[in-house]
C-alpha cells in the first residue's frame, strides 16, 4: 500500500497517515503533507492508502510475478472489493448471470491487461464486468468502462460509461446514470449505512460506437457508495472542525489495468 509507516492500516477508519510525520493528532489535518516552494499539500487534502490487486494462479512468488508481467492487476483505494473484467467478441448476457464470470471470461476472452486485436467483420467487443463489494465495507453505487482512443488526427479521447447501476436507476441513451445513489453519512459521529447500494453488480457491455480501424483502451472503475473520509473520524475522535473545504465525505473505488484493443 502506499504509505511509508510500516503500518497496514489502509482504511479511512484507522488510517495513521502517510508517513510517520502525520500521525493521529487533533492537528494534521492542518500539518503540511508536502512543500514545494510557494506551494504545498496539507494533511487533509491527502487520502487514505489503497491496495493493489493481483489475480493470480496460486499464492507463491512466480504465480504472482507471473500475473503482473500480464498486467493482470487492479487496485482500490482501501476496499477489499473483488473485481472481474474480461474483453472479447462473443460475450453474451447469460454470461452475466454466472456466479463464476471468470468461467466465461477466461473462455471467451482476454482478462484485465490484456489485448485484443483482429476484430470480427461487423463484431464489436463485448466486456463481462463484475464487482462484488467488501464484505464488511460498502456497498456498490456503479460499475463503469472508461474508454480511451487515438482518431484519425492522432488526438486522444476518453469517455466514460456506466454499464452497471443500483438501486433500480436508469442509465440514459449517452451511457450516463445522471442519478445519484444517494447519501447515508453523518458526518457529525462519522458514521453511515448500507441502506442503499448493491452488494454485487455484474453486466455485459459492448462498446456502441467501436471503430475497428482506432486503436483503444478500456479499464474498469468501481464506486462505492458515500462514505466518511478519514478527517470527518478525526473530526469526531478529537473533537475539532474540518478544514474549509473538505466535505468530510467521499466515495471509494477501484480501478482495473486496461483492456487494450489494437486494429
Amino acid at each position: 500500500t502506499d504509505s511509508h509507516t510500516s503500518l497496514a492500516t489502509a482504511d479511512d477508519d484507522n488510517f495513521f497517515g502517510k508517513h510517520s510525520g502525520s500521525e493521529p493528532s487533533p492537528d494534521r489535518m492542518e500539518h503540511p503533507f508536502a512543500k514545494f516552494g510557494d506551494l504545498a499539500i496539507f494533511g487533509w487534502e491527502t487520502l487514505a492508502s489503497g491496495y493493489a490487486a493481483v489475480w493470480a494462479t496460486e499464492n507463491t512468488r512466480e504465480a504472482l510475478f507471473d500475473a503482473m508481467a500480464r498486467r493482470e492487476t487492479y487496485a482500490t483505494t482501501g476496499p477489499r472489493m473483488l473485481v472481474r473484467f474480461f474483453g472479447g467478441w462473443d460475450f453474451e448476457e447469460g454470461d452475466a448471470e454466472t456466479r463464476q464470470p471468470a468461467v466465461a471470461g477466461y473462455q471467451k476472452g482476454v482478462p484485465m491487461g490484456g489485448d485484443l486485436t483482429n476484430a470480427p467483420r461487423g463484431k464489436s467487443p463485448t466486456f463481462l464486468v463484475a464487482a462484488l463489494k467488501d464484505p464488511i465495507g460498502a456497498n456498490l453505487d456503479r460499475i463503469q468502462v472508461v474508454k480511451g482512443w487515438i482518431d484519425d488526427d492522432g488526438e486522444s479521447h476518453e469517455r466514460i460509461y456506466d454499464v452497471a447501476v443500483s438501486d433500480d436507476r436508469e442509465i440514459g441513451a449517452d451511457g450516463r446514470c445522471r442519478t445519484p445513489v444517494g447519501n447515508t453519512v453523518s458526518v457529525e459521529d462519522a458514521s453511515w449505512s448500507n441502506t442503499i447500494g448493491a452488494t454485487e453488480l455484474i453486466e455485459v457491455w459492448t462498446d456502441p460506437e467501436f471503430d475497428p480501424d482506432l486503436a483503444a483502451f478500456y479499464y474498469v472503475r468501481v464506486i462505492e457508495i458515500p462514505t466518511p473520509r478519514w478527517t470527518a473520524y478525526d473530526s469526531e475522535y478529537f473533537g475539532v472542525d474540518l478544514e474549509e473545504g473538505d466535505s468530510g465525505i467521499h466515495q471509494e473505488r477501484a480501478y482495473t489495468s486496461p483492456i487494450w484493443y489494437t486494429p
